[in-house]
């Protein structure tokens, strides 16, 4: 079993102190992996959240960072939490440990839910950071709904989607958050469903062959959008799944269902060829 080193490290940017968790494996790595928790959790929480699996992905070093006040300044334009109302640059926050971390090896993001949200926006603004995103329990913002510049160039990333079809705060289906979620997180406007999530990002790979999708267990299924030439995106579907991350710890019963059919950090091994 490879070991991990843990510290909990600062670093300033977009003119505040920020902190992060750095695991990191002990015989060194390949690629740096920057996560992204949930509305209300925080590095250490979401860590613990997912049972230290992160750490688990191979020759990678994970770096678990901490949102403003349990949030991040997502992809979202209707949302009226802190992050947003302070315009807390989390773009920035994500490039100054990347460029720490990484020191010249690749960058790739993961986020859950309102991290999800924020993945989506460094695809969109800086595609030059990182080398693809996985996105977990949340989607594309509709277009009147969506934060980032519509002019900005479209450079494609392989993308990552995993959604749970009862989700009870981001509905897989698309639309608004329920609205409890809604006063709670101080979270708005509508998303794109996960298929439809799916097919914007293989649009943007310009992507024009049609998706191909596989069941693998009862629970799990897996929509892949690829083509020659062109960079990947995937979508599973957890079938009755909640707002969770699939994988060997269950979430909280609010947050529904947890698969174990599926291990998010696997999942992302074997997209991304970890």
């Amino acid at each position: 079993m490879t070991t991990v080193q843990l510290s909990n490290e600062t670093i300033e940017a977009g003119g505040r102190t920020r902190t992060y968790i750095l695991a990191a494996p002990a015989g060194g790595f390949d690629r740096v992996l920057l996560a992204f928790h949930g509305s209300g959790l925080s590095a250490a929480r979401f860590r613990s959240f997912t049972g230290n699996t992160f750490d688990t992905i191979p020759g990678t070093a994970v770096a678990y960072l901490d949102g403003y006040r349990s949030q991040w300044n997502d992809a979202r334009l209707a949302s009226t939490f802190p992050a947003r109302r302070e315009n807390v640059d989390d773009v920035a926050f994500a490039a100054a440990v990347a460029g720490r971390v990484a020191e010249g090896r690749p960058v790739y993001a993961a986020g859950y839910s309102n991290g999800g949200g924020l993945v989506i926006r460094l695809l969109h603004e800086r595609p030059d950071l990182i080398a693809g995103g996985a996105v977990i329990a949340s989607g594309q913002p509709a277009p009147d709904n969506f934060l980032p510049s519509p002019t900005l160039p479209v450079v494609p990333k392989p993308v990552l989607l995993i959604h749970g079809t009862r989700d009870p705060l981001v509905p897989y289906r698309g639309g608004r958050m329920a609205g409890w979620a809604r006063v709670v997180f101080r979270s708005g406007g509508a998303l794109l469903s996960a298929p439809d999530t799916a097919a914007y990002f293989a649009a943007r790979n310009g992507i024009t062959a049609p998706p191909e999708t596989v069941t693998l267990t009862p629970e799990v299924s897996r929509t892949d959008f690829h083509q020659a030439g062109h960079e990947p995106v995937r979508l599973f579907t957890i079938h009755g799944g909640g707002h969770t991350v699939p994988g060997p710890v269950p979430s909280p019963a609010l947050m529904g269902r947890t698969t174990r059919d599926l291990h998010t950090t696997t999942a992302i091994a074997d997209f991304f060829g970890f």
